[in-house]
């Protein structure tokens, strides 16, 4: 154990045997029932489960500290995370500090939008370099564990052992791939050879198996100190962390309470309502988005429906919802959104709306369908604009038909779509809320 994870082991102990302070006692301290201690807990471990399940897919091709390069754009059978984007190249490495610092170099990419995006196991960006932060030039960094001594003070501490590096460079269709392409090539990783980590349970799998491997998880990146008083309200599941869980010690009646515990957390990730602000139908995102602090419940839905989303000041994601409250739209409509000529979403990179099938899973992801068009944008060629500058975007599972084909997103076969805007380098009127995205109406 080291001295961080012995120091929230130590205190953890010392505040289980504090007493209430009467009536000024803070709720947020209360230990639940077991039923509730589960629910909580569940939602807290998805996003370690959910990174652990990328981690495992992308390190099945790539070695721990190296980096994959995504040299074409992603389609139905490339993807490998819920809601990815038709507008970047991708590069992504895992990183494991556990044997020291890492290295990492990064090219000149000049004018072209790029974003080097550092996350923790805990979904919290600690860093976004690139085009907003250290502009396109290149450079040399160093990437430290959260024990490392280090006297670059110019070093990258990450919070946890493993570190998730997502780089996003745009990339102006095929023509450009070639050069997109050779910037990528610039980027490289140097560090110690260390070897990948055990296998990990997935979120359907029963609850021993899945709060086994999220103690497991906590003891691999131990969270942060402002995490105790979660581990306080769920003493019941003894879920710590560090150590704790302990799936033999539960009665069948008590591993019913944790099923329905976890039944109804599962409920609780369809509302949408604590996810941001809705406006004109259509969700914008917390502030919080990808530095979630203490709000387990969003970032749960995070993980579930937009794992390694950047934060607001990189990129705004908005998708509209239903008058149910929910993100998925039936595809046996016609639908129609229209940007008047000056209401174009403002930004200082580029904007995108993307299409996305909905798995049995509740997640999202590009299907096949005649255009191979998964998105249209501010970039997409051959756009009809109407006489006086305005932009209709047609979304339906068959073509529209003469001059809207040229303006046609495909919707799937299936019953259900979701569809998400995403704004890069957003402006203060879209950052503050005070432009808004047009209603999405049938028609």
């Amino acid at each position: 154990m080291d001295r961080r994870s012995f120091m929230i082991a130590t205190m953890l102990a010392g505040a289980a045997g504090l007493q209430p302070r009467g009536a000024e006692a803070v709720a947020s301290d209360r230990r639940l029932p077991l039923e509730e201690a589960a629910a909580e807990a569940w939602l807290y471990g998805l996003m370690l489960i959910e990174n652990a399940q990328a981690r495992q897919r992308m390190l099945a091709m790539m070695r721990p500290n190296h980096l994959l390069h995504r040299q074409a754009l992603l389609t139905p059978r490339t993807q490998t995370v819920t809601t990815p984007n038709n507008d970047t190249l991708y590069s992504v490495a895992w990183i494991d500090l556990s044997a020291g610092p890492v290295s990492l170099t990064l090219p000149e990419v000049g004018e072209r939008y790029v974003s080097y995006q550092f996350m923790d196991m805990y979904g919290n960006n600690f860093a976004v370099l690139g085009s907003r932060t250290t502009g396109g030039g290149a450079c040399t960094l160093t990437i430290t564990g959260p024990a490392d001594a280090s006297r670059d003070s110019l070093a990258l501490r990450s919070p946890t052992r493993w570190v998730w590096l997502l780089a996003r460079l745009l990339i102006d269709g095929p023509d450009d791939l070639a050069a997109a392409s050779a910037i990528q090539k610039g980027m490289s990783i140097a560090g110690p050879t260390v070897p990948p980590p055990p296998r990990f349970a997935q979120r359907s799998d029963p609850w021993p198996e899945y709060f086994a491997s999220v103690q497991r998880l906590l003891a691999e990146n131990p969270p942060p100190i402002a995490d105790l008083a979660f581990f306080k309200r769920v003493e019941a599941l003894g879920l710590g962390p560090v150590k704790g869980f302990d799936p033999g010690r539960f009665s069948a009646a008590e591993g019913k309470a944790i099923e329905a515990g976890i039944g109804a957390a599962r409920a609780q990730l369809t509302a949408t309502g604590e996810s941001g602000r809705i406006a004109n139908g259509w969700l914008y995102p917390k502030a919080t988005l990808g530095n979630f602090g203490q709000d387990y419940r969003f970032r749960a839905q995070i993980a579930l429906t937009a794992l390694a989303a950047l934060p607001p000041q990189e990129a705004m994601y908005m998708r509209p919802i239903a008058p149910g409250g929910a993100y998925d739209l039936p595809s046996d409509v016609r639908w129609r959104m229209r940007f008047e000529a000056s209401q174009l979403p403002p930004v200082d990179a580029f904007w995108s709306l993307t299409m996305y099938q909905v798995n049995g899973d509740g997640q999202y992801f590009f299907f096949d369908n005649p255009l191979n068009r998964y998105s249209i944008g501010d970039r997409t060629p051959r756009l009809k604009r109407g006489t006086d500058g305005s932009l209709d975007i047609w979304i339906s599972r068959d073509d529209p038909g003469g001059e809207r084909t040229a303006n046609w997103l495909p919707a799937p076969p299936t019953e259900k779509f979701s569809i998400m805007l995403r704004a890069y380098l957003p402006r203060p009127a879209l950052l503050e809320g005070r432009y808004l995205l047009p209603p999405l109406m049938r028609g």
